[in-house]
């Protein structure tokens, strides 16, 4: 497929067991319901060719390719981005469904020539109900939009792959993401972010979040748990450690620095003041689990 207007975009969606089927028809009834519609959705198997003959048989329109490098995240979206030839790509999980607006939405920055990627607002889609103890500043830890985060288009550090949108050229110019850096088992490193820091330094851009162009992303029940959370903390504060280490020795993790001294100690202020009101324990509980989230984070350094 050639380029052709210059808000041609295609869909990437990487997928890997047939135990998210629901899930995934989900994810690419929404890619064929955009009021901008794509030109081409691709669908990539992570090693699972029965399953890839599953998807070819039963999404028709749709290009089905199986992940042409290494298991994990990484590959299968390479194994995608890289067969697109439109002007930008888009990313979605298989476990999330895009609003009818979203591609629309987070096309819009790209006018700006600087801006070389664009992240969207993430909303939980729970299976059960949502864990009373959780506050929202630690909503990252189940994959969706968290307080902290700009609620109006504004420049951001980096975006998730669950709801990503890359100027091609500068994706290729990197050469995508990091091979063998990525979600593999129970191995959960931050392959978006530092894709992002990767473009945002080459290409010398930006990136935009767009609150308003959003996704479902689906929580299911086994992630509301306290349990879930600590080791989700601590698998991120590992992930970021070893990021670090793939990062020039100049280049900090400001936006984790920020998380840790601002965006978490309010979260504590405001559920320890509001504890005298009605919902005193409910606050309390949510008070503590900021406090137990910075503390299960390992650190590169004494300041990240």
């Amino acid at each position: 497929m050639e380029p052709g207007s210059s808000t041609d975009v295609s869909i990437v969606i990487p997928t890997h067991t047939e135990k998210r089927w629901a899930s995934l028809a989900r994810t690419v009834a929404s890619a064929h319901a955009q009021t901008h519609p794509a030109a081409e959705i691709v669908v990539v198997v992570d090693h699972n060719p029965e399953m890839a003959g599953r998807v070819r048989r039963e999404f028709p329109g749709v290009t089905v390719l199986e992940n042409a490098y290494a298991r994990g995240a990484s590959g299968n979206r390479n194994t995608g981005a890289f067969h697109t030839r439109t002007p930008f790509i888009a990313f979605l999980d298989d476990d999330t469904v895009a609003s009818p607006s979203w591609l629309a939405g987070q096309l819009a920055p790209f006018a700006d020539p600087s801006v070389v990627g664009t992240g969207g607002g993430i909303i939980p889609a729970w299976s059960a109900r949502r864990p009373t103890w959780m506050p929202d500043e630690l909503l990252w830890a189940v994959g969706v939009s968290y307080t902290g985060m700009p609620t109006r288009t504004a420049p951001i550090r980096n975006v998730w792959s669950a709801n990503m949108i890359v100027r091609r050229d500068a994706f290729l110019a990197v050469g995508g993401f990091r091979a063998g850096f990525g979600k593999v088992g129970d191995q959960n490193r931050p392959e978006d972010t530092e894709l992002c820091l990767r473009m945002s330094s080459a290409a010398g851009g930006r990136w935009m979040y767009v609150p308003g162009a959003t996704i479902d992303h689906e929580v299911p029940a086994e992630r509301s748990t306290f349990g879930f959370l600590m080791r989700r903390c601590y698998a991120e504060g590992r992930g970021k450690v070893q990021m670090a280490g793939l990062m020039p020795k100049d280049q900090e993790l400001g936006a984790e620095k920020d998380y840790l001294r601002r965006i978490l100690p309010r979260a504590v202020a405001r559920n320890l003041a509001d504890a005298g009101t009605g919902r005193g324990m409910y606050h309390a509980l949510r008070a503590a689990t900021a406090l137990l989230d910075s503390a299960a984070r390992p650190r590169s350094h004494p300041e990240n």
